[in-house]
């Protein structure tokens, strides 16, 4: 569910006012600190490599943990784990940083957060608690896991990571300034806390150097100085543009979203403390969206210049570090397409020294897929066997047997950001600079139990004809959709339970998560997974899909 947000500044900054006043998490005065394996922080930067405190080279590697920035306002899959759990699972797959999506509107939600599992005290620090102190919770079992936090704003209004600028949908540029001061103020004695990744992938009307109200350059020199004026130690994290005029000084013709970062050419973003900025391309594949240098015989060539060509050249002319912050696939074998380019950029990556997140630990990323399976538990083996070989630094092969480098025709449509170009994300992660997955919202009321009360017994099956279901769109593009299944009723475990809906002719499901499907096109059936559930009046939304066409779920079914 999308959430219709009018918003004036004076009310955002009252908001702002109150969040501030609960108090930041962390203990008070910078300090280097090496807390349980941790990276000794702060962090700074040195020519082209980031450096801990005591000055020694450090490479940020880590994964993308998506959900503040949708209409959940929670970190997802925690419908089913406790956030601990999740995080000493990160750490073990040998990650040391979590990039966090959030949206504004998240920040300032004084609503309890919903959705997620307090069974036999699971998410305990949870009840009753806002987005951001949801947020502070996972920051301080972030650093007791010995991980570091790259806060990311995703969006302005939830759901809203296709929207090109920093401001819109009654968010204005001094909203979204205002709220990274906010966090700055809440955050900057947290040692985990790295700093700002302030604005996910501008495209479309983002300009870089022009000095108008949508140069993104400005925009980031302006945000980036604010948190420093209140965070001096922090890293300020700058993304590309993408999909619309080509920057000053721009080789390439076209970039993802957020990807190009070309303009640091001639138009480098200053900030007024040195050794503090980070430039962040974000890097994907033909599952995403087949951009024209796909499917070509000499593709492995054009990636690697173009790598070099689009942002490589910042790290090698050592005008700053680089982090990759979203890149990701399904598939990492060495025939299929996907598989080879992913594998070819783990080698680059592994090859440069960068930084990278990757995208993402979510199995609900639509086009991407995650770290983990749909079952939130059990982790994807060949892909997270790769990520490993990259966390070593080691080579990774590319040059199979089989098919060269051939793009699907497909539209790419990320839930986890949905289905629009990456590549100019209106072609679904199109050709010109596209976006990052969407997920599934999982709206729920306020459960407000107090974290001393005992557990409530997990409930049982449900009477037949008591629940109802609808589908809701949650992104759609010129050549398909992303959408989830909502389930409402009484309180009653949903394990096996078949819900099932009738797609027209020309349309037919692509991707699916959180539930087996029967069928691709015409009538479809979807069983849901064993720890599926409806509890505390909060309808389930966890199981989601995608489909290629403009036709729309009928008849839909359950029980």
């Amino acid at each position: 569910m999308r959430r219709s947000l009018t918003l004036i500044a004076t009310s955002l900054l009252v908001a702002l006012a109150v969040a501030a006043a609960s108090g930041a998490p962390g203990a008070s005065g910078a300090r280097a600190r090496k807390a349980g394996g941790m990276i000794a922080t702060p962090l700074a930067t040195k020519g082209s490599r980031i450096v801990d405190a005591a000055g020694r080279p450090v490479v940020l590697q880590g994964v993308n943990w998506f959900g503040f920035e949708t209409s959940n306002h929670l970190a997802h899959g925690l419908w089913s784990r406790d956030y601990r759990d999740v995080l000493a699972q990160v750490r073990r797959l040998g990650f040391n940083t979590i990039r966090l999506p959030f949206s504004l509107a998240a920040i300032r939600s004084r609503e309890a957060v919903t959705g997620a599992d307090f069974a036999a005290g699971k998410n305990a620090a949870l009840r009753g608690a806002t987005p951001l102190e949801a947020i502070d919770a996972i920051v301080q079992e972030a650093e007791r896991q010995g991980l570091l936090i790259l806060l990311d704003n995703h969006s302005h209004a939830d759901n809203a990571y296709t929207e090109g600028l920093w401001y819109g949908q009654g968010f204005s540029e001094d909203d979204w300034v205002e709220t990274w001061k906010l966090l700055a103020k809440r955050y900057r004695d947290q040692p985990n806390v790295i700093g700002a990744d302030l604005k996910n992938e501008p495209h479309a009307e983002a300009t870089w150097g022009t000095g108008g109200p949508t140069d993104w350059r400005r925009a980031a020199e302006r945000a980036g100085n604010a948190v420093l004026g209140i965070a001096p130690n922090w890293l300020i994290v700058v993304e590309g543009v993408g999909g619309g005029a080509p920057v000053p000084g721009q080789q390439l013709d076209t970039h993802w979203w957020g990807g190009n970062l070309e303009g640091v050419r001639k138009h480098p973003v200053r900030l007024d403390r040195a050794g503090r900025l980070v430039y962040s391309p974000h890097e994907y594949g033909p599952g995403v969206f087949p951009q024209p240098w796909f499917g070509r015989a000499n593709t492995p060539a054009l990636l690697e210049q173009r790598w070099k060509t689009g942002f490589g050249f910042i790290a090698e002319q050592g005008i700053a570090p680089i982090l990759v912050g979203e890149f990701g696939g399904r598939n990492v074998d060495m025939t299929s397409a996907e598989g080879r380019w992913q594998r070819q950029f783990f080698d680059y990556i592994s090859r440069t020294g960068a930084s990278w997140t990757y995208w993402a630990l979510n199995p609900n990323s639509g086009d991407t897929g995650g770290v983990l399976k749909d079952d939130w538990t059990s982790v994807q083996p060949a892909k997270t066997a790769l990520l490993q070989r990259m966390i070593a630094r080691q080579r990774v092969a590319f040059r199979g047997s089989g098919a060269v480098f051939t793009a699907p025709r497909r539209s790419r449509g990320r839930v986890r950001r949905g289905a629009v170009p990456r590549a100019g994300k209106p072609a679904a992660r199109a050709p010109a600079s596209p976006a990052s997955p969407a997920a599934p919202s999982q709206p729920a009321p306020a459960q407000p139990a107090a974290p001393a009360q005992p557990a409530a017994p997990a409930p049982g099956p449900p009477a037949p004809g008591s629940l109802s279901a609808t589908v809701v769109v949650e992104n759609s593009w010129n050549a398909g959709w992303c959408g989830h299944l909502e389930i409402s009723g009484p309180d009653a475990a949903l394990a096996g339970v078949r819900a099932a809906f009738t797609l027209p002719a020309g349309t037919r499901v692509t991707q699916t998560w959180n539930a087996e499907r029967s069928g691709d096109s015409g009538r479809i059936t979807l069983t849901l997974p064993a720890w599926a559930q409806l509890a505390g009046g909060a309808a389930y939304a966890a199981t989601g899909f995608c489909v290629e066409g403009s036709g729309s779920a009928g008849d839909v079914t359950i029980g």
